[in-house]
């Protein structure tokens, strides 16, 4: 999975294209801190956890400066889950790799886990995104965590949910109980693209 469509290689050669030089991979320090060594020491696994825990509350807090009633979704549930996300897209192949970490907010039991979605169709670019899963139910929690999650190829959806005082404002609900919210460089997508997205534990840093 650390190497879907050789997509270090993909984003080497975009390195090399000033048009791309914006961009950076937030995950890069976490893969150089535990996936760089064949058997990772205690420390470098504290260290990656400790960096995965880094990119969730600053995507928890992006999310709650542009969706305030988000925050009160994601205290009151079962728990929730936060993903960092980078993606590359050149013509007909690319991928995206993502990790994170999911959080029982009745225990407070931590569990890391990764995603890896690949993309078809002709396109070119660089995306970076942060995917927010909040779990109304311990049993949708427990199966996302045990069993891993995984949108079908088509499975793009609006992000309309509501009700409930507005909790859910800008998420969409892709499960009984389960709601995710997209949050992209421009702000809170309207549309989530997640076709075709495996998330699953992450053997290394559990």
């Amino acid at each position: 999975m650390k190497k879907t469509l050789s997509l270090a290689a993909t984003a080497f050669c975009l390195a090399a294209t000033p048009a791309f030089a914006q961009f950076t991979n937030p995950l890069d320090k976490v893969e150089n801190t535990v996936e760089g060594e064949l058997h990772p020491t205690d420390a470098a696994i504290v260290q990656g956890r400790q960096q995965v825990r880094e990119l969730a509350h600053e995507s928890l807090a992006g999310l709650y400066e542009i969706a305030p009633g988000a925050r009160r979704a994601v205290e009151r549930s079962a728990g929730y889950a936060v993903f960092s996300t980078f993606g590359v897209k050149m013509f007909f192949a690319g991928g995206t790799t993502g990790k994170g970490l999911v959080v029982n907010n009745l225990s407070g039991r931590q569990t890391f886990m990764r995603m890896a979605q690949v993309q078809g169709g002709l396109g070119f670019g660089v995306s970076q995104n942060r995917l927010i899963f909040v779990f109304a139910t311990q049993q949708a929690l427990r199966n996302f965590i045990n069993q891993g999650w995984e949108f079908g190829a088509q499975a793009n959806v609006s992000a309309m949910a509501g009700g409930q005082g507005g909790m859910f404002s800008g998420a969409a609900s892709v499960a009984p109980g389960v709601y995710l919210y997209q949050l992209t460089q421009n702000g809170l997508s309207a549309t989530l693209t997640v076709g075709g997205t495996k998330f699953f534990r992450d053997p290394e840093l559990n």
